[in-house]
Formats: structure tokens, C-alpha cells, sequence
């Protein structure tokens, strides 16, 4: 792990408590062969000859237990891969059976799912429908777009089999919002990509920048560059604008909720990195999910306890990954608002959380871009 950590500053001196979860049940395994999956050629992955990767009902129930005595009042778990609908639907069906059993008055438990939509019918979406679950989808564009990288087992596109996913989704009344892997395959589409999601009704778009390396340091064919992703982000904004109020773009709202003087929901613009933690599919912890490795394993649900693993220094080392100061960013007018980007894009292209991120350039064009109008916008709505 290359890079200076430098001892917390003032008032960093703690990691926060525990509140969000991201669990792993099938742990990385997925039906799925992405192209630019960053599991696929990740020898730092420490379960790839791990057999069976599945959570099994005992770790489950310790899992909830434990959590939703530490965390009262205000629990989230989110379900994420690999693909977690491999769990199969009756493992989460026992998990609700278990947070309704082991919760207590008065207590807010949330659920959420991240999946590739392939495997979602009647019995899944209904149960999301009944327990009020947030689903988020992985589309990438059109069909022709999305195609051209997210692939199965067999090499063919899956575009088809999610949108009959989405359907499903939406027969049932389910909250579901999109994810959109930007790659090279559609960040020169930014409107074909808008127009598409607006014509199938998709009011929420997360759009996810894609930065692979090799072990040089070079980027893989279907990473993106910085400016890309600026003018992405720029031909979105303006797209977005005359219908901000009634469609949502996770990047601009974060950017408004930190213009309000809120806590983005992002992670990537917060001060530390200590927002959530990773669970896996054995009970293993971990500080992100862009970072299970064993260098930076925080403990077992089935070993030690939450109040422990929150406050293991390698919790607080990791949440300093934020605070090293790069001289770009200390001379940077939006410092306040990025607070140096996300650790990943710092680190991946020559393992050093020192760097700048990848994707600098790209903030400080949406920035420029975006700031002036949104605060007219937050200060309307908050008359502030």
C-alpha cells in the first residue's frame, strides 16, 4: 500500500458508528462476465478459490442480530455482488423474517439491492413490493450499447433479459432506480443515453465512471479519460436542467446537497471514507468494497462485535485515505465539495493514495458548470 497516512486531524480522531451496511451473499460470484468487471482480474480478491460462496442461514441470523442491536434506531442493509439474487429469494426471505423478529419498536430498517435485473421475476418482485425495497439496476444504454459489454457466461449480450427484468419491476409498483456503468461503449452518447432512460420512464440514473488499469498503470481499453467524463458529465447537466424537478441524476444531487449544507449520499464527497462497511458472504468486514483485501479486513461478524470492528485503527487508517492532502487540491476552490475525490480512482492507477484522482479534470468541469445554477436552485427551495 503506497502512500503517506497521516495521523487524523482534529475531530477525525474516530471513526463514526456503523449505520450502513453493503453485504455480499453470494460474495463476488456472478452469473454475468462483464467485460470490465474489476472482479474478474483481481488477484487481490482473497475468496476466488473459495468454493460454495454463499452466506449461509446461521452467519444471516448473526448478521441481523448483531447489527440491528448495534445500530438502533436507524438500520440499512444493502445486498450487492457479484450478483446477490444467486442467494436465491428464499434467503431473503428468511433475512426479513429475521429483521422482523430481532428488531425493536420504534426502529427504521431499510433494504436495497444492487443486481444486474436477470434473474428478478414474480416472486422476487413481489417481495420487494411488500417490504418496500429499493432496487437499483445495471443498465448501460440501448440495447446496442449496453451489449457490447455486459455479457453472459456464453458471450451474449443480456440487454434483453434485463429489460424484461425492469418490466417485472414495474408490474409490481417497485421503487427502482438505474445504474449506468459510463464506458467507452456510451460516454460519447450522453443523449442517446437520456433520451433512452426518459423514454422508458426511469426518473433515477446513477451514472458510474469506469477506471480499470493494468499492472503498469495504463488503462484498460474501455476505461474512460477525465475529460470524457467532463463533457459526459456537462451534455447531461444540460439535458437534465429543464426537467430537474421531476428527474434525478445522483451526481447533481449530491452536488446540491452539499450546496444545502448536507451530507451528500455519495461517499465519494464525503470528508473520510467510514460511511459503510462491506460484509461477505462468510462474515468477513471490510472498510469498501473497492478494497477487499486482506491488508485491509476489519474483523468477522462471527468472531467479534460491531462496537469492536468500528473501532480497529485500520478503520480509522482507511477513513485517512481522504484526508492526505494533494497540493492540487489544497489550492482547489472546490475542495470543500469533493474533498479529493474517491480513494479508489487516487489509488488504482499507481497503488498510491496520494494521487490525484483520476477523474479530477472531470469534477472541476461539472463543477464550474453546475455549482452557479444549483445554488440559485437549493437557495429557491430553501429560501436561504
Amino acid at each position: 500500500m503506497a502512500g503517506a497516512f497521516p495521523i487524523l486531524p482534529e475531530g477525525l480522531g474516530s471513526a463514526p458508528r456503523i449505520t450502513s451496511l453493503l453485504i455480499k451473499p453470494a460474495s463476488a460470484v456472478c452469473n454475468l462476465d462483464c467485460t470490465y468487471c474489476f472482479y474478474l482480474d483481481r488477484e487481490a480478491d482473497p475468496y476466488t478459490s473459495m468454493p460454495g460462496r454463499r452466506m449461509t442461514e446461521e452467519t444471516l441470523e448473526r448478521l441481523v442480530d448483531t447489527f440491528l442491536f448495534y445500530s438502533y434506531p436507524s438500520s440499512a442493509f444493502a445486498f450487492q455482488g457479484g450478483e446477490p439474487t444467486l442467494a436465491g429469494p428464499a434467503f431473503f426471505e428468511k433475512l426479513v423474517t429475521l429483521q422482523q423478529s430481532y428488531g425493536r419498536n420504534g426502529q427504521s430498517v431499510s433494504n436495497s439491492m444492487q443486481t444486474n435485473g436477470i434473474l428478478l421475476d414474480d416472486r422476487w418482485c413481489e417481495l420487494f413490493k411488500q417490504y418496500n425495497w429499493l432496487v437499483g439496476i445495471s443498465i448501460d444504454g440501448p440495447e446496442s450499447v449496453h451489449d457490447l459489454y455486459r455479457l453472459n457466461k456464453q458471450g451474449a449480450g443480456t440487454w434483453r433479459k434485463v429489460m424484461k427484468g425492469v418490466e417485472c419491476l414495474k408490474k409490481h409498483g417497485v421503487d427502482f432506480n438505474v445504474l449506468c456503468v459510463v464506458s467507452q461503449a456510451n460516454v460519447s452518447k450522453a443523449a442517446e443515453l437520456y433520451k433512452f432512460f426518459r423514454s422508458q420512464a426511469i426518473d433515477y440514473i446513477q451514472y458510474i465512471p469506469l477506471s480499470e488499469f493494468d499492472g503498469l498503470g495504463q488503462p484498460l481499453p474501455f476505461t474512460i479519460t477525465a475529460e470524457q467524463y467532463g463533457r459526459f458529465l456537462c451534455e447531461s447537466f444540460d439535458l437534465w436542467w429543464p426537467e430537474r424537478r421531476k428527474v434525478r441524476i445522483r451526481y447533481f444531487d449530491n452536488i446540491a446537497e452539499a450546496l444545502a449544507g448536507q451530507k451528500p449520499s455519495t461517499c465519494t464527497m464525503h470528508e473520510t471514507c467510514d460511511s459503510y462497511v462491506v460484509v461477505e458472504y462468510n462474515g468477513d468486514v471490510y472498510p469498501c468494497d473497492f478494497f477487499v483485501e486482506k491488508d485491509w479486513k476489519l474483523g468477522n461478524i462471527n468472531l467479534d462485535s460491531w462496537p469492536e470492528i468500528s473501532r480497529l485503527q485500520r478503520r480509522y487508517r482507511f477513513a485517512a485515505t481522504k484526508t492526505i492532502a494533494h497540493p492540487d487540491c489544497q489550492a482547489c476552490e472546490y475542495q470543500s465539495m469533493c474533498h479529493g475525490g474517491c480513494p479508489k480512482h487516487r489509488h488504482d492507477p499507481h497503488r498510491n493514495f496520494a494521487d490525484l484522482d483520476y477523474f479530477c479534470a472531470a469534477y472541476k468541469m461539472i463543477f464550474a458548470k453546475a455549482v452557479r445554477p444549483l445554488r440559485k436552485e437549493v437557495q429557491q427551495l430553501t429560501g436561504r
